[in-house]
């Protein structure tokens, strides 16, 4: 039942038969409901929920059963086709895609979030650090104090990981360290990630860090 269960939620999905226009707004009614039980529920629903959209039935539940009906056409007729148009070749050129490809822009397009961030709430430019301070010293990007620099670098991360989890790296600390002892000026890892649909900065206290950084070389 689960290959089931994963083909019919993703056509429900990609077709919209999820939407109120077709069962009416599912979290609001429930919660209207507050049922205590499932029959509770199914009796409220027949009764007082309406799609937004047309009704394809004399009641909710040949309504339901209509819905039902229509995505099985999709899916036999349409997903089925796609899903036989499908060739070898086009599966691998899609796992290179996602793992090549997408995988690097989105890792670039983090990266520059965060770095858009980290300049408004500064209030100074960010610089691309050169390829060899990437490679040497583990820096994304740099700020200017007079003729010395601090390191950013930028780290996508999950829920599931915290800062704290990178710091048994010792062998990044040491290029960190080894930058500082060049350049003046303190790395700083910038963790991130998606929150809400959005590249967040995950540790923000660390910004307060980088502006104590700032004032210390300028002063």
């Amino acid at each position: 039942m689960a290959g089931k269960e994963w083909i019919l939620n993703q056509a429900f999905n990609r077709w919209q038969f999820n939407r109120p226009k077709y069962v009416g707004k599912l979290s609001e009614a429930i919660r209207a409901c507050a049922p205590s039980s499932i029959e509770e529920w199914d009796q409220y629903y027949q009764e007082h929920v309406r799609p937004s959209g047309e009704m394809l039935g004399t009641s909710m539940q040949e309504h339901l059963e209509e819905i039902g009906r229509r995505l099985y056409i999709k899916i036999s007729e349409q997903l089925h086709a796609e899903i036989r148009s499908i060739t070898e070749d086009d599966c691998i050129a899609y796992v290179r895609d996602v793992v090549i490809r997408r995988t690097y822009e989105g890792y670039v397009t983090e990266k520059e979030t965060v770095y858009e961030q980290l300049e408004e709430k500064l209030g100074v430019d960010l610089k691309p650090a050169p390829d060899e301070w990437d490679r040497k010293y583990n820096v994304d990007f740099y700020i200017e104090v007079g003729k010395r620099f601090i390191g950013i670098q930028i780290k996508p991360t999950t829920y599931k990981q915290t800062p704290e989890s990178f710091k048994w790296q010792k062998w990044l600390q040491d290029a960190h360290r080894e930058f500082e002892s060049q350049f003046g000026g303190k790395v700083f890892i910038v963790f991130s990630a998606t929150v809400e649909s959005k590249k967040q900065i995950v540790n923000p206290a660390v910004i307060d860090e980088i502006r104590a950084e700032i004032e210390r070389l300028r002063g």
